[in-house]
């Protein structure tokens, strides 16, 4: 564990507060940031590179965090890519054998050939970026269902979160020219919905272990009246059969969401909670059939400058703890994967 200089950087654009470590690991605290001093820094300084915000909400107690959505224009298309397994299946198409002694078709030029086209191929396809907004990471001791039918007290580790669309899909647009479409440019579209299918992995950023969300139904109600929701609350299996309407009214309710852990370590410091179907965005390496597949997925980083005594009252705060001695920030930095520090990122994995 590493202690915190006493006067750290605090972090543009965010106002912070920590409690001192009853274990001792945080020997002294963050400069906390307050009045009109905390307000011109938010106001001058906010960071581009992950630019969330602070949102009121009628619909639930306290406020939500909104992340933007992030679709991008090189999200659109892969490759190009060559096709190798076609002609391995398919040798026929090289033009080869008695009928092709050149090597060559009779009409079309060698480029125009499927074995030539094949060596060559882009995917396109339409991205869509659904906007994401929580509240908190906090934890709460519930009763949860045991293997037998039984029940067991735990500590449980809960998200609420809300989903809108706000339509601006992009996608490649189609020109045709002759006997060939070209894509030279990407166009914006919106739909009438679209549907979410969260998954949410929570990260031991010390340990690199994955826990997924639970589905947990005899928790909800006891979350529900906590966070004071006065909408639907559905799970994240629930979620995916509900349409998000295209809304672009800030105050637009959206369709909430509640992601649940349990056996997460208690004495976890550093976290991330990855999120998963926000968008259909991908990559792949090749066309191989190998070929690595990477969704993207909005990464989000917290601490808790808490501790296990009495963890339901701690709070887990929402970014990367800041440092003021260079070598205390980078170790922190390298725990998240990080060159610099960020709130939030995409990722692809």
């Amino acid at each position: 564990m590493i202690a915190l200089p006493s006067t750290a950087a605090a972090r543009p654009g965010h106002r912070g507060h920590v409690t001192n470590r009853s274990a001792g690991w945080w020997l002294s605290g963050l400069l906390v940031l307050c009045g009109p001093a905390a307000s011109a820094i938010a106001q001058n300084g906010a960071n581009v590179k992950d630019p969330s915000q602070q949102v009121q909400t009628p619909f639930a107690a306290g406020v939500l965090i909104e992340i933007p959505p992030a679709p991008k224009p090189e999200e659109t298309n892969s490759g190009p890519f060559p096709m190798s397994e076609l002609e391995q299946i398919h040798p026929e198409i090289a033009w080869q054998g008695e009928a092709y002694p050149e090597g060559k078709p009779h009409f079309q030029a060698a480029s125009r050939t499927l074995a030539q086209r094949a060596q060559r191929v882009t995917l396109r396809r339409e991205i869509y970026c659904l906007e994401f907004s929580f509240k908190p990471l906090r934890q709460i001791f519930a009763d949860v269902p045991a293997p037998g039918g039984q029940t067991q007290r735990k500590l449980v580790t809960y998200m609420v979160f809300r989903l809108r669309y706000r339509g601006n899909d992009l996608r490649p647009a189609t020109e045709r020219v002759g006997d060939a479409d070209l894509y030279e440019r990407i166009e914006a579209v919106s739909y009438p919905s679209k549907r979410g299918f969260p998954i949410l992995e929570l990260v031991n950023r010390e340990t690199g272990r994955r826990v997924i969300d639970r589905l947990l139904p005899s928790v909800k109600e006891q979350i529900t009246r906590r966070e004071q929701i006065v909408v639907p609350l559905y799970n994240t299996v629930e979620i995916s059969r509900q349409k998000i309407p295209l809304s672009r009214d800030p105050e637009a309710p959206g369709v909430w969401g509640l992601a649940t852990w349990t056996d997460v370590d208690p004495d976890i410091d550093f976290l991330s909670v990855d999120v998963f179907g926000l968008t259909n965005a991908f990559e792949i390496d090749d066309l191989g059939s190998d070929s690595q597949y990477r969704r993207k997925a909005l990464s989000l980083n917290f601490f808790r400058p808490g501790d296990a005594v009495n963890p339901t009252e701690d709070k887990i705060r929402f970014g990367v703890p800041p440092y003021s001695n260079p070598i205390d920030q980078q170790v922190i930095l390298d725990k998240y994967g990080l060159e610099e520090r960020l709130d939030y990122r995409w990722i692809f994995r």
